[in-house]
């Protein structure tokens, strides 16, 4: 015999450990000890990768959906956009040099916020930036921005260039 109620409380009682389940799998996960060097060794790995034009180890960095925010303000690319523009590059066997000077990552559970001044052969001072997700094949570049630094003594002559276009 059936007890009265027993289906709702059947029902409740799913729903609460299908909640559970939901929150548990979704639940903030505090950053490891490791985590920073982790990231340090995904976006070393990255420079190194450009530098030995070595193009699939290069855009094994970036998660799918991934942004690059490039130098000039036509520069705002899906991941597919990315390669296409670079591959021409790392074909060749030249991509870019850039060498980390300086590095700064804040962290949260799932995310990495980093911005990384870079001495580049091409450009010259640079400052890489953007945004990091932990997946569970490990951190992947989500948004990564290149801009050039200038000084401010420098800046109102860059101004005047800038006018002339």
């Amino acid at each position: 015999m059936t007890r009265p109620g027993f289906g709702a409380t059947r029902t409740l009682a799913g729903a609460v450990i299908a909640l559970c389940a939901f929150a548990c799998a979704h639940a903030p996960v505090s950053p490891r000890p490791t985590d920073e060097a982790d990231i340090a060794a995904v976006l070393d790995d990255f420079n190194d990768a450009a530098a030995r034009a070595d193009e699939a180890r290069y855009f094994a960095h970036f998660a799918p959906d991934a942004i690059f925010i490039g130098t000039d303000a036509t520069e705002r690319w899906d991941l597919a956009a990315f390669r296409a523009f670079s591959h021409p590059y790392f074909a060749k066997g030249k991509a870019w040099s850039f060498h980390t000077t300086s590095r700064h990552v804040v962290l949260d559970a799932d995310r990495a916020w980093f911005d990384e001044l870079l001495d580049t052969v091409g450009m010259g001072p640079a400052r890489g930036s953007g945004v990091l997700r932990r997946t569970p094949e490990g951190w992947r570049i989500s948004q990564y921005v290149l801009s050039l630094t200038v000084s401010n003594e420098k800046m109102k002559d860059v101004k005047a260039l800038l006018d002339k276009r």
